[in-house]
């Protein structure tokens, strides 16, 4: 994946690589931690600069939920949603309703030439809806 996407593969390309794909939608500190049980000594900034550069590559994905740190996925170049507990904060993919990009149409799209619709669902995972009852 590394190859084609025209970056050198490095020990901490692949396992941050790899720790994404194992742990979808991780935050950076747990992405760190998972390096570092595969690697050892690795430092936070190496981790953002690999992150930094596997987003812009196309081979993760950052997602920012209003509220949440960034998290990063595997699941690039398709059109998907999440849905975000609330309480918890736990995220899952949703599949797009509509299979189109994007899955919306802006009332005004003021120009633009939309190519992407983000949309995040909100509510309880069934983990936190059976003990708030």
């Amino acid at each position: 994946m590394l190859r084609g996407a025209a970056l050198r593969v490095t020990r901490p390309r692949t396992a941050v690589l790899s720790a994404v794909h194992d742990h979808p939608h991780a935050d950076t500190d747990s992405i760190t931690g998972a390096v570092r049980e595969d690697l050892g000594r690795v430092s936070h900034q190496a981790v953002y600069d690999v992150l930094r550069a596997l987003t812009a590559a196309g081979l993760v994905r950052r997602i920012e939920p209003p509220g949440s740190v960034a998290r990063y996925e595997a699941r690039v170049g398709d059109n998907h949603h999440h849905v975000v507990c609330r309480s918890c904060g736990a995220i899952a993919d949703v599949d797009c309703a509509v299979g189109t990009t994007p899955c919306l149409t802006a009332s005004n799209d003021h120009g633009f030439a939309i190519d992407e619709a983000e949309v995040v669902y909100w509510g309880l995972c069934p983990g936190c809806s059976t003990t708030s009852s």
